[in-house]
């Protein structure tokens, strides 16, 4: 039985790569506010048509470039050690290790995610302690991963230093309260 194709051209995997590339490097350099179809379009060497063929909006297109890696491009998983304190730790500092260099990206997914449920959860996945799918359970309380990350992204935000104690501090602050 034949599958049934959209109108239009078909969708060419290089032209893909090449827009969520140039995306994925422009949302890295200058944010979400200043990323534009234009200008993606543009190092893409494709029309902006293409890429609203593909992606409904820019959230959509930033939100394919998290599940593809190219925002995050390792997925923070913590450690199954039997310990969930260390396990927790180890993600954390995985976390704090991935940010210099990094921030005004954190800073970017924030206000993204804060305006876009589906970028939200892609970011939330590629932090790598919430479940994918609805059969999988939580290893970790919400509100303790929630209590982490909101530490971290308040410190980023604030311009606020990670000292080598930090994620075993936070780690046990959460834990005890």
């Amino acid at each position: 039985m034949p599958t049934e194709r959209r109108p239009g051209a078909l969708r060419s995997e290089r032209s893909r790569l090449a827009i969520l590339a140039a995306a994925a490097r422009q949302f890295a350099e200058r944010g979400y506010d200043h990323l534009t179809i234009e200008g993606i379009a543009a190092e893409a060497g494709v029309g902006k048509q293409t890429i609203y063929r593909w992606w409904g909006s820019k959230t959509a297109l930033v939100a394919e470039c998290l599940v593809e890696g190219m925002l995050i491009p390792v997925p923070f998983q913590p450690p199954v050690t039997g310990d969930p304190r260390a396990d927790l730790q180890s993600w954390v500092q995985s976390i704090l290790d991935f940010l210099p260099g990094n921030e005004s990206l954190l800073r970017s997914l924030v206000i993204t995610a804060a305006e876009d449920p589906e970028v939200a959860a892609r970011l939330s996945e590629r932090l790598g302690v919430f479940p994918t799918d609805a059969s999988t359970p939580a290893r970790f309380p919400l509100e303790v991963v929630e209590a982490i990350t909101g530490a971290i992204v308040i410190r980023s935000l604030r311009g606020g230093s990670f000292d080598e104690g930090y994620a075993a501090r936070l780690v046990d602050t959460i834990l005890r309260s």
